[in-house]
């Protein structure tokens, strides 16, 4: 450029300060520079000039603001990747191609990457504001690929090894280049590389119902892909429906009461009930896991081992999964598979899986990973009731245990699971549109109604607020999806929910004393040579059981009953002998003065089973 024939308009011209900084040789630059400045003095405009200089470093400074450490290498800082669909990107002091990535330091040439490896696209996600990043990578000239990793793994050199897991060619060595790479490229192309805002869960999300939302991604990062990608519709609606009508025209409460449970899910929060347990229990080959298919076809691919879980997981890995699902129904096959790992007493994973969230773990980092939460419906099969005397009174009231019928709920189960594991995932898209337009107040308004109707003094609260739960899902999913009339009727309905008084603990406690007591008689009495059999526990004394305090506890801890509640209560039923201070008395047994609990035996011997032996006096 002849800077002598530059007038005070040219001078200032983008044309000057472009040919300025392209010059590369930082001595020419400065004596350029130094001559520009002399001649814009000369012309009267130094003052324009400095300012328009200042403003055109710092922008140059903001472009290459890596130089200062590195040189870069070929054309203008693009990756130039001849294969893929994504867009060049500016890669600073990186020379990016299809063979790979690497910069020069010091004339030395460092690799980040063997293969090209690019950052398409950022996921912040809503609940926990945290960021993930997608990353494109081809290798060995195949298709590329798109992993979801968090921010971190691409952050830190040790974490960002982790990626040779998933093909990566990363290593110890090549780390801490790669790591810079991807920062340049990501910071550096801010306008090109989207962010998404993105999600772990299912379910309700701003003012929609994830996965049916627009806009929002799903960022589970390879955990429950198999369930996520099994959420989607498949086949025919009308097959379906169809199918579906014919069972519900059938009138079998079994598979009327597990559709309906399915679609209750995703209104628990809105009603402002708890997550609640529905098990379908019954003899093997009924029809069960039919149901359970039924159930699951909602919303997705009705298989066991994509939407369907087992009880194999560990505890933990059910949190997760309910945490993912969070509105939509938790599914769980066969409960005998987990039968001897809790000693057929489901209590605290009842508890566990219906209080709506998960317990509060540490990380690495000595912080606490966010909470795992959820509101919807477990639902499980198996061939005996959850419900046991062993089962705790408040495990039982978040639960719904449905008997099937002595005979098959489906003429032909071979003909239905086939259906619906070709015709699935449209119902529950349309059931969420439905709840849409009705309104959240409409709905409670509904399940208000239903509650009123099952409220009873005999008839426990929370069992009335679950089964409230799952008639408004039947009957808005019959009014809108069906719109067959074939509602369930609630007094059938009704039959699940348990009495009060059996749901007491105490009360059960009381039952599972006095039957421990009636199969082990012989621990009570002397036989025909004034002999106890084995251990001694006690003895009748007119019309009380007096039973040893040890006995008494062991017996209480093995049914999972607290005995000093027990006593309290038992004492204000009057049901014990208490001695002046305390609630045991003591009683001359086989020659040896023992404290002992004195329980009044209410239940006559007409009342439980006779004894064979009718001189035994229980």
């Amino acid at each position: 450029m002849d800077i002598d024939s530059l007038t005070a308009k040219t001078i200032l011209d983008d044309s000057t300060f472009c040919w300025l900084m392209d010059i590369d040789d930082p001595v020419e630059h400065t004596r350029a520079e130094i001559n520009l400045s002399d001649r814009s003095k000369e012309l009267g405009v130094d003052k324009k000039f400095k300012d328009l200089l200042k403003a055109y470093n710092s922008k140059l400074s903001d472009i290459n603001s890596s130089k200062n450490k590195f040189i870069a290498l070929g054309n203008e800082n693009i990756t130039q990747f001849v294969s893929g669909d994504y867009p060049p990107m500016f890669c600073g002091p990186w020379k990016a191609d299809d063979n790979g990535i690497w910069t020069v330091i010091n004339n030395n040439c460092y690799r980040a990457c063997y293969h090209p490896i690019i950052p398409i696209k950022r996921l912040v996600n809503l609940e926990t504001k945290t960021e993930k990043i997608v990353i494109a990578y081809c290798r060995d000239n195949y298709q590329w690929q798109e992993i979801t990793v968090d921010k971190e793994i691409i952050s830190n050199n040790t974490k960002i090894v982790s990626l040779s897991a998933m093909g990566v060619a990363v290593t110890s060595e090549t780390a801490k280049f790669l790591v810079k790479y991807l920062a340049d490229v990501e910071n550096g192309n801010k306008d090109i590389i989207p962010v998404q805002f993105s999600t772990a869960k299912m379910g309700w999300l701003r003012d929609g119902f994830m996965p049916y939302l627009d806009g929002i991604e799903f960022d589970g990062n390879g955990k429950f892909s198999d369930a996520f990608e099994a959420i989607r519709e498949s086949g025919s609606f009308e097959a379906w429906l169809n199918l579906v009508l014919d069972i519900r025209k059938a009138g079998r409460i079994e598979a009327k009461m597990m559709l309906a449970a399915s679609f209750a899910s995703v209104i628990v929060g809105i009603c402002g009930a708890l997550p609640f347990w529905v098990n379908l229990w019954g003899e093997t080959e009924g029809g069960k896991t039919v149901s359970l298919m039924l159930a699951a076809s909602v919303w997705a691919e009705p298989s066991v081992g994509r939407y369907i879980s087992d009880f194999k997981a560990t505890d933990v890995a059910l949190e997760m999964r309910m945490n993912f699902l969070n509105n939509l129904p938790m599914m769980i096959d066969d409960t005998a598979t987990v039968k001897n790992k809790y000693k057929e007493d489901f209590s605290e994973l009842i508890y566990t899986m219906c209080s709506g969230k998960g317990k509060s773990r540490s990380n690495r980092a000595l912080g606490l990973n966010a909470e795992p939460t959820w509101k919807n419906v477990i639902m499980s099969t198996g061939e005996h009731p959850l419900s046991n005397e062993n089962l705790q009174g408040g495990a039982i009231n978040r639960l719904l245990d449905l008997e099937a019928g002595e005979t098959a709920i489906y003429p032909d189960g071979k003909l239905v699971a086939g259906t619906l594991s070709l015709n699935y995932g449209f119902a529950g898209k349309m059931f969420v549109a439905a709840v849409k337009e009705l309104g959240n107040e409409k709905v409670k308004e509904i399940q208000d109604n239903f509650h009123r109707k099952l409220q009873s003094a005999d008839k426990m609260e929370k069992q009335a607020i679950s089964l409230s739960v799952l008639l408004t899902a039947d009957k808005i999913a019959t009014d809108y999806i069906f719109k067959d009339g074939a509602y369930i009727d609630i007094n059938e309905a009704s039959q699940v929910l348990v009495d009060r008084e059996s749901l007491s603990e105490n009360e059960r406690c009381y039952d599972y004393i006095l039957n421990e007591v009636a199969a082990n008689q012989n621990h009570f009495k002397e036989n025909q040579l004034s002999d106890y059999l084995g251990e001694i526990w006690g003895c009748f004394e007119g019309e009380y059981v007096v039973i040893i305090k040890n006995i008494f506890d062991r017996i209480c801890n093995s049914g999972g009953f607290s005995g000093k509640s027990f006593l309290s209560w038992a004492a204000k039923k009057e049901m014990i002998q208490s001695g002046s201070k305390r609630r045991v008395k003591q009683k001359r047994i086989n020659g040896n003065n023992s404290w002992c609990v004195w329980l009044r035996k209410q239940k006559t011997v007409s009342d439980i089973e006779k004894p064979v032996d009718d001189d035994v006096p229980f």
